[in-house]
This record gives structure tokens, sequence and C-alpha cells, in this order.
């Protein structure tokens, strides 16, 4: 029976109609209030103990490497098992970490090598996590209701891009001594909604058993990256992505670098700075909430139109970084950036998983997956060097250049993807 029995409440938002859906959204939006709590702080913290740009790459690197080699074969794996319980076991080593991480910094024990392995171990659990619960969103609400349920975690993911940001700014600000990791801990109890919340949701397989028989580790794997090369429009946006995960996206792990150095000002406190960090995430979260929220009430159809928008959005915004001197133009730009990520992002995904047959659903997004974050430490490394060597406005510059030759290049070799309907 629908949860909500509001007729126009449920033509607009068909996905909060499954009770599953609704539990699991609700308790999720909790979690990723606390995880960009510690995505915030964390960048800080290292950049405050160390000074070095690069070693904010390294941190990027260290999250995500582990997809290099983890994404891809997690696509099998995950169709092998119950998606529920995989998001079950993985959410739970998350919040251990969070603990973990806000004992040793509350402890005065933190130092940069623990910040490194803590941030390989998130990325490991995230190269499976991530695949599982996107897989197990259509196991929650149907094929028909799929678009909008993407649509609704992109909303409070960015909801909670806004809200997370914002509160770490009390903590870093009127604790002294020990705001990082009341920030951190804090992270760590927010899993226990999601968690919580998962032991009382119901999936439906929307592939029956019969036809899920193992055919084999590699023979399942090859047939997916298969499917991929014969599907040309699946594979110009894997393309897409691996662009912008590599040169695009780590930019976004300087912000620190933004708030401490470029818009330093005479007589700056520390909780100045922490403040203007806090403001820069803030307003990236404003924008992709924007994005998110438009998504979901309105699911425009032209969605190569609105791919193609946000990817412009995105490579003006980092463009325009080298030149930024002044706060509020910063965080104007912040935002724009912020609305770019999250549009290109939630229409690559609703693409993919509306085109993809649902037997081969895993592999390909963990493909997908691999191609915007496996190669995205090596994109952390680049920038971070680059950014430590010629400054951030120089490597901002060199970034945007690339993406919009490779992106530009690719819409003009395949035009038609600009008018895809979904």
């Amino acid at each position: 029976m629908p949860i909500f029995n509001f007729s126009a409440l449920g033509r607009r938002f068909p996905a909060l109609q499954s009770r599953d859906f609704l539990i699991f959204w609700l308790g999720q939006f909790i979690s990723l209030i606390g995880t960009w709590m510690q995505s915030t702080t964390l960048p800080y913290l290292a950049y405050r103990l160390s000074g070095r740009p690069f070693d904010l790459g390294l941190i990027g690197f260290a999250s995500t490497i582990p997809a290099l080699f983890l994404a891809i074969p997690a696509g099998v794996f995950v169709e092998r098992l119950d998606k529920r319980k995989i998001v079950i076991f993985m959410q739970t080593c998350m919040m251990l970490l969070a603990f973990l991480l806000a004992y040793l910094t509350l402890s005065g024990r933190i130092l940069m090598w623990h910040i490194w392995v803590i941030a390989f171990g998130l990325g490991v659990l995230n190269a499976m996590e991530i695949t599982a619960r996107q897989a197990m969103l259509i196991e929650l609400v149907g094929r028909q209701a799929l678009p909008n349920a993407i649509a609704l975690q992109s909303t409070i993911f960015n909801a909670a891009r806004v809200l997370g940001p914002s509160l770490v700014a009390p903590f870093l600000i009127f604790i002294k001594g020990g705001g990082e990791g009341w920030a951190f801990f804090a992270n760590g109890v927010s899993f226990l909604f999601v968690i919580v919340g998962l032991f009382f949701v119901r999936t439906r397989p929307v592939v029956q058993s019969e036809e899920k028989k193992p055919q084999g580790f590699w023979k399942e794997l090859l047939e997916g990256l298969a499917y991929i090369a014969r599907t040309p429009s699946i594979g110009l946006l894997i393309l897409m992505a691996t662009v912008v995960g590599f040169f695009g996206f780590p930019l976004v792990q300087q912000i620190p670098v933004v708030a401490r150095d470029i818009l330093a000002q005479a007589g700056d406190t520390e909780a100045a700075v922490a403040a203007r960090n806090s403001l820069l995430y803030t307003f990236q979260g404003v924008g992709a909430l924007i994005a998110a929220l438009s998504l979901s009430i309105f699911n425009p159809s032209h969605k190569g139109r609105l791919l193609t928008a946000g990817q412009l959005a995105l490579i003006f915004g980092i463009l325009s970084i080298s030149i930024v001197r002044h706060a509020p133009l910063a965080y104007s730009l912040l935002l724009i950036i912020g609305w770019g990520m999250v549009t290109q992002m939630a229409t690559m995904n609703t693409l993919l998983q509306l085109m993809v047959d649902d037997k081969l659903r895993g592999r390909v997004f963990s493909v997908y997956l691999w191609a915007l974050q496996g190669i995205a430490p090596f994109g952390s490394l680049t920038i971070g060097s680059m950014a430590q060597n010629w400054g951030l406005p120089r490597a901002a510059l060199v970034s945007g250049l690339i993406c919009l030759v490779f992106i530009g290049g690719l819409h003009l070799a395949r035009p038609a993807i600009r008018q895809t309907v979904a």
C-alpha cells in the first residue's frame, strides 16, 4: 500500500510512493549530512597540518585509487549477492572508520599518514557500496519510477552538501582544539540512521533467479565490456565521465587552497579561514541542490541538452577559478560548478540506468564508476602537483582548457548525444 495517498504528490514524486525507498531515502539523508561534514573537515584538517596543496591531491588519490581496481569487479559480485546486505555491511565499516578518525583527532594523535590510510579504506568501501546502492534503486521503486528515484537521491545528496559544510563551521570556529574530531564523531553517529533503516527495507529483484545463473567471473565481466563496446552512446557517456573525472572533479579538492591562499586577506585568523572554507563548500552545495531539485521536480525529457549544459557550466566555473581573487565571485563560481557537476552526473546516471539491460546494469554501472573514479586518483595527483608547482590559478586554467577541448571534441564527433530523449 502506498505510504502517500496524495495523487498530485504521487505523480510528481512517484518514487516516494514506495515505503521501502522512503525509509532508505530518509535514513540516507541524515547519513549524508554527516558524510559531508567529514568530507569538508578532512581536507581542511590536512591542509592545516601540512600546508601543502599536493597533500590534498594525495588524499584524493588515496580515496579513489581503490576504484581503479575494484569498481569493475564490484559490478560482477554485486549482481550475485543481496545488494541490501552489501550496503549495510559497507555502511557499518564506514561508520567504524569515522569513529576511528574522531578518536585519533580528539586524542591529538592524528598524523597525515592516518588520514591517507583512512581515506584509502573509505575508497575501498565506496567502490563496492556505490555500485550496490545504485543497482539497488530499481529493486526499491521499479523501472517506471527509477528516474525520479535517481533525482531524489541526487537531491538529498546535494541538500546534505549544503547542510554538512554549514554545520561544520560551528565545530571549527567555536570548539577550540577539537572541532574537527567532533565533526568526525557526528558523522559516525549519522551512519546509524541509514543502517537501522535498511533492516526494515525489502528489495524486489527485477531479474529472476533462473536468469542469473553464474557463468564465471571473467565471462560475465567480458560480457559487460562487450555490451558497452557495441553500444556507442553508452561508451561515449563513459568516456565523458573519464575526462571530467581526471581533469574536472579533482579541482574541487583544492577548495582549502582557495580559502586559505587565493582569498587571503590581511589579518586573517584561523576562524576567518574556516568560515571561508565552509562557505565555499556551502555555495558549491547550493548550486548542486538547485540542480538536483530541478531534476526531481521537472524531470526534463531532453537529457542530452541538459548534459551539455551541465558540462559547459562546470568547464566555465573551472576556467574562471584561474582569475578569481574576491570572495563573492568565488562563491558564485562554486555555485555554478556545483550546478554543473550534479546536472551532468545525475543525467549520465539516469541515461545509463535507462539504456542498459537489467541483467547488465551492475556491470555497466561499475565501468561508469571506474571511469569517473578509477582514474581520478591520477587526476588528483596531477592537479595537486600542478597546484603545488604552478599555483592553483594556472592549474585551473590548464584543466579547464583540456576539458573544453576533449568534451567539445566528443560532442562534435557524435552530435546526436545532445538530442537524446529519455
